[in-house]
């Protein structure tokens, strides 16, 4: 039985739900879903290693990055575990995510669930930009809406 994990994102004016679905520990999550409220363009879609909210998105700490390795695109050997690239709004502000990654997973030593989905202001740059922040945060800019992930009822 596939193991489902889901993250409600919520702020004054950016709003999302992401579903997350694994069939078994070893094959890759798709990660579907639909962000609104953003800016026509791309925003850096990245999962945060806390699940903690306190302080708002701030809280959620760091990318997820247990293999301590640089900042990546989601295809890069060099990479974040929760580096998953950029998600692209419409001129309605809307974002569909159809996402599958080979990295993250719903259980084990890449297992994302208590841990954080943060949509950022900015594109990433994939740590390619050249920016001091580039290997770290794909210099992607301020943290639009973030949401804890959670297991979802199959």
């Amino acid at each position: 039985m596939p193991v489902k994990a889901v993250c409600v994102l919520k702020s004054e004016a950016v709003n999302g739900t992401v579903f997350f679905t694994q069939q078994d520990g070893k094959s890759p999550v798709q990660v579907t879903g639909e962000i609104t409220g953003l800016v026509k363009g791309l925003h850096g879609f990245h999962i945060h290693e806390f699940g903690d909210n306190t302080n708002g998105c701030i809280s959620a700490g760091p990318h997820f990055n247990p293999l301590k390795k640089d900042h990546g695109g989601p295809t890069d050997s060099e990479r974040h575990v929760g580096d998953l690239g950029n998600i692209e709004a419409g001129a309605d502000g809307v974002a569909k995510i159809n996402i599958t990654d080979k990295l993250i997973s719903l259980e084990g030593d890449h297992n994302i669930i208590g841990r954080t989905v943060v949509v950022h202001a900015d594109p990433d740059d994939l740590g390619k930009g050249g920016h001091e922040l580039s290997k770290t945060t794909g210099n992607a800019g301020g943290r639009l809406a973030c949401g804890v992930i959670g297991l979802a009822a199959n």
